[in-house]
């Protein structure tokens, strides 16, 4: 018994050890973007969204692993990398267009703060302020393992979405059932269904987790002595999160859908709406959980854009360096902040249109990524003998192909109306009909 025992207390604390950059990434992808598109999906569909959660959890594990094996064993992040492999000209386009969806992002964040307190009657004049001196603090303040260890328990908050989903009363056969079958042929008839289903599977992937991903391993020294850990962390990560957004699909099923109520247009409606269904305590955890995923998005934005634009124009950067050693992304880092908490206090601001915006831009730029990631990682020259075998480039590149096209598909349905009433104006064809 006491061997027994010894044995898995051992491999519990190297579980535990190996929880970090993989398991805060794919994490922080269950933003108030991220909680809003399957709140939306359980409120207007019920259970029949939910077989997208395997092939989105197949899809974050290829890529965040790929992204993690890149930076333990060239120990440069990605930005790093597509200056060194691609140019300096590509590099800072890329560079650009990430800085501006990102800040977009943060926006969404902040207004995801500010919504989840205006549940509780806190004004957003207070919770946006507050909510952005924390975010701040915590990173100019803090240290490489001191930030993590904040970010890791704010990753384990997310339990409390498991908990509403419990709350709920779900029907589990039904749900269970969801999960594992394909819908019928039908389904694919209805514009609306489809669009949801683009949608859900379309949010798992997003170019600054890559980035942020890989700066990571690298400031945290692993290298591929360690990298069996570093891909366990990557797994359990992206299987935690898609189990949190797994239940937020079942919680908004069993209680929005099946009493009617089916329009949701902010993050926080979902909890407001959970309250006289679901009771207090289901209205709190989920409150409160948007709040935690803001705020925690709203730290990690921030810091993997900083991250990013400076590895890829070559200054210093990393949390375990002053503010003197590492001026530029320490001030980049506060400027993104201060102006996406600003625009969130703007009167008139539009939350929906900010997060449709940055929703088209992520799909413009993620097909660009992962086409860099593909040829970085087969590159032999870089990557020695840990180039991708040839069943995980076809998975690899399978999965590649799938979130791209999604992407686009993504873009042109927010983009279509635009297109159509230009086409009216200029008296042209409209290309949504043929």
């Amino acid at each position: 018994m006491s061997s027994w025992w010894k044995q898995w207390r051992v491999r519990i604390l190297f579980f535990l050890a190996a929880l970090g950059p993989g398991f805060i990434t794919a994490n922080v992808d269950n933003d108030a973007g991220g909680i809003f598109t399957y709140s939306q999906a359980g409120a207007q569909y019920g259970y029949s969204l939910l077989w997208t959660m395997l092939p989105i959890t197949l899809a974050l594990i290829v890529v965040q692993e790929m992204c993690a094996r890149m930076g333990a064993v060239t120990g440069k992040g990605l930005s790093d990398l597509i200056r060194e492999e691609f140019g300096l000209r590509i590099t800072l386009v890329c560079m650009v267009l990430l800085v501006i969806v990102n800040f977009l992002n943060v926006v969404t964040e902040f207004a995801g703060i500010a919504g989840s307190m205006q549940l509780f009657h806190v004004s957003k004049f207070i919770s946006v302020p507050v909510g952005a001196l924390l975010v701040w603090a915590l990173v100019v303040r803090g240290d490489y393992k001191s930030v993590e260890k904040i970010f890791l328990f704010a990753s384990v908050v997310y339990l409390a979405y498991i908990v509403a989903g419990v709350l709920g009363r779900p029907d589990w056969h039904e749900a269970l059932a969801e999960t594992v079958k394909l819908p019928p042929r039908s389904a694919w008839k209805d514009h609306a269904y489809l669009y949801s289903t683009i949608a859900v599977i379309g949010t798992t992937i997003t170019p600054w987790m890559q980035f942020y991903l890989q700066s990571s391993i690298v400031e945290k020294g692993v290298t591929m002595r360690q990298y069996k850990a570093t891909r366990i962390d990557v797994i359990v990560g992206s299987i935690f999160t898609d189990i949190v957004a797994w239940f937020i699909v079942v919680v908004c099923a069993a209680t929005l859908f099946v009493h009617g109520m089916r329009n949701i247009s902010l993050p926080s409606d979902a909890a407001e709406a959970l309250r006289p269904i679901a009771g207090d305590y289901a209205f709190i955890l989920f409150a409160a959980g948007l709040f935690n995923a803001s705020l925690f998005a709203a730290s990690i934005l921030p810091l993997t854009t900083a991250y990013t634009v400076c590895e890829g124009l070559g200054f210093e950067s990393g949390l375990d360096r002053t503010w003197k050693q590492a001026p530029v992304f320490y001030w980049f880092y506060t400027l993104l902040i201060v102006c996406g908490a600003a625009v969130v206090l703007l009167p008139g601001f539009n939350i929906v249109s900010t997060a449709i915006l940055s929703q088209v831009l992520n799909g413009l730029l993620l097909p660009v990524i992962l086409y860099f990631m593909l040829k970085l990682i087969n590159n032999k020259q870089l990557m020695g003998e840990y180039t991708n075998s040839r069943w995980f480039n076809i998975v690899a590149w399978s999965t590649a192909i799938i979130v791209v096209s999604l992407s686009f598909a993504l873009v042109w349905d927010a983009v279509r109306p635009h297109a159509a009433a230009a086409a009216a104006y200029f008296h042209v064809p409209s290309p949504t009909k043929r």
